[in-house]
């Protein structure tokens, strides 16, 4: 890794066609948040950018399904959306559209640098037509059988087995459209194609100096240039989208593909939020000046967008940069009681947790910290409400809750709810204050290497030193006994509790403040603050509150299917 100067953070565009789940939140959106907490605790700058993708196939399916204009769809899942994710205390610096005049300027630029670079061709090409419809089918309108895994696809992307092939690929085809379902046929048409083999090379040279990538990620991409990168089509016959800008008429009925003008919406928001922040210009120096790293957190299914297609598009423009650095986590999956195998998430089936439905019938933190202890970092993963019961109450409430508890319950009660001074430190004593900074250093390097479970595991850590040595030094003993040793036992798991207040800050943000709020800790998540850890204590005399339970614990009737283990 390089020396850089600043920051530049994205997380893949949701589809504005429905609310977000827990899934979609677990891979491309509170990994980022985490880690960009973390980087402006060290002091650095850094910039979050996110934003709804409100162009596509599903957009105007549902709107078809609905009976309603593409608009309204929009408008309607952008709003829930980003009051999901406020919820889930992601902290974007904007959460921007796709539908703004901004970005169908900037991605009709972008579409005309590449046509003027020879970058962009025009073809002829055969595509599915609905006869009963009389239209041409974009990819999302086609379903039928995965060519590779044999299961249930639609498009030119299996969300099963996550093979991408040419829709005229797919076996058994059929009319996606509302009230259709009729097998296609196929018909000449002519559409414009980015020539991703004019970039092999270039890519090829680029990705090869990516080893620190996950191997996922590197992988997948490294498989699509061992294919040969062939052109792709970058239009679609469609009415809803960014207009093709050029004067010809087989431009009519036709758009830009969602997943070309997709990713350009992230530096359309960049360019907005630098608007409006004041600095107009400061966009370009986040996507043009070398002194920029960029990295990009999305799903698996997005890795050769991120990883081949994009980066393709950006040298294209000639002064982009490209990322430093892209981040995809593998699939969460649903494990639903009496199942024999966890499953996709999905709403027509049932297996769907909305985020905004669970954060307000159990908060942010508990949601945080599950869905970081089984983040899919390198391996698909599910969620269990039984596993989510046993985890927050086994590990949040009774470890990390706990320890804070029982210190500031002790100390408010038997020493006035002030700081003890440390007195005369022994081995154990020593070791223990020593393992906040060590926790430190640990915590961020899991975190510099975006191993996010790993790094909140390392957190809870010290919350189990923490009762380890409560329970070893015994104060409640050492209160008539020794009081001296009592005041400096009691002295040393303060310093923990501080230490936690701030670790725990990129994870469990809310929660932070308010251990913070009791310990009187300004500014928990402020600049500067990571190095403060295990470096400045709370000094003697400094007044705490009677501690609030930090984590409540569930009952088994709180949580779906918990009471049935």
């Amino acid at each position: 890794m390089g020396t850089f100067e600043r920051t530049l953070v994205t997380s893949a565009l949701p589809y504005a066609n429905g609310r977000i789940h827990v899934g979609h939140l677990a891979g491309a959106y509170l990994p980022p948040d985490i880690y960009v907490r973390y980087l402006r605790m060290k002091g650095e700058e850094v910039v979050f950018i996110c934003g709804s993708d409100e162009h596509g196939v599903p957009i105007t399916l549902r709107a078809m399904e609905e009976g309603v204009g593409p608009q309204e769809i929009i408008d309607r899942f952008h709003t829930a959306n980003e009051a999901a994710f406020a919820a889930a205390e992601i902290d974007f610096d904007i959460y921007g559209r796709t539908s703004w005049p901004e970005h169908h300027e900037l991605t009709q630029a972008f579409f005309l640098k590449l046509l003027d670079g020879g970058y962009i061709e025009k073809q002829r090409i055969q595509q599915y037509y609905s006869e009963k419809v009389g239209m041409f089918l974009p990819d999302r309108y086609v379903e039928g059988v995965c060519p590779k895994c044999g299961g249930d696809a639609r498009g030119d992307q299996c969300d099963h087995c996550g093979t991408t092939y040419e829709v005229t690929e797919l076996r058994e085809p059929r009319s996606a459209v509302p009230g259709d379902g009729t097998t296609p046929v196929l018909k000449d048409t002519l559409h414009w194609f980015l020539r991703l083999d004019r970039f092999q090379e270039t890519l090829g040279d680029w990705l090869e100096g990516k080893t620190d990538w996950r191997p996922n990620t590197r992988g997948g991409a490294m498989s699509w240039l061992r294919e040969g990168l062939r052109s792709r089509c970058v239009t679609r016959d469609t009415e809803w989208g960014v207009r093709i800008p050029l004067d010809d008429p087989d431009a009519e009925g036709k758009r830009i593909y969602v997943w070309f003008d997709a990713p350009i919406g992230y530096v359309t928001n960049t360019k907005v939020w630098a608007e409006r922040s004041g600095r107009p210009e400061y966009w370009s120096t986040l996507w043009q000046d070398a002194g920029t790293r960029l990295i990009h957190f999305i799903g698996k299914d997005n890795i050769p967008f991120h990883a081949i297609i994009f980066p393709a598009m950006l040298l294209g423009q000639e002064t982009y940069i490209r990322p430093d650095v892209v981040v995809a986590n593998e699939y969460l999956n649903f494990m639903r009681a009496g199942r024999a195998a966890a499953e996709k998430f999905s709403k027509s089936r049932g297996a769907v947790i909305e985020v905004r439905e669970l954060v307000e019938t159990f908060g942010p933190d508990r949601l945080r910290y599950y869905l970081t202890a089984i983040a899919p970092e390198t391996a698909d993963s599910e969620f269990s409400w039984l596993d989510f019961f046993h985890r927050t109450n086994g590990e949040l409430a009774d470890v990390l809750g706990n320890f804070i508890h029982r210190t500031l319950s002790f100390g408010a009660k038997n020493l006035a709810g002030e700081v003890p001074p440390a007195g005369t430190l022994g081995e154990a004593d020593r070791a223990t204050l020593a393992a906040i900074a060590e926790t430190r250093e640990k915590v961020g390097g899991l975190l510099d290497r975006f191993q996010f479970r790993h790094a909140q595991a390392a957190m809870i850590d010290l919350a189990r030193v923490g009762n380890r040595y409560f329970d070893d030094r015994k104060p409640w003993v050492t209160r008539k006994q020794d009081p001296a040793q009592c005041a400096t036992t009691i002295h040393v798991c303060l310093q923990l509790a501080a230490g936690l207040a701030r670790l725990m800050a990129p994870f469990l943000p809310g929660g932070a403040g308010r251990l913070a709020a009791m310990l009187g800790i300004e500014g928990p998540q402020s600049p500067g603050s990571w190095a403060r850890i295990g470096e400045e204590g709370l000094p003697a005399g400094r007044r705490f509150e009677k501690p609030k339970i930090l984590f409540p614990k569930l009952e088994p009737g709180d949580v779906p299917e918990a009471s049935t283990d």
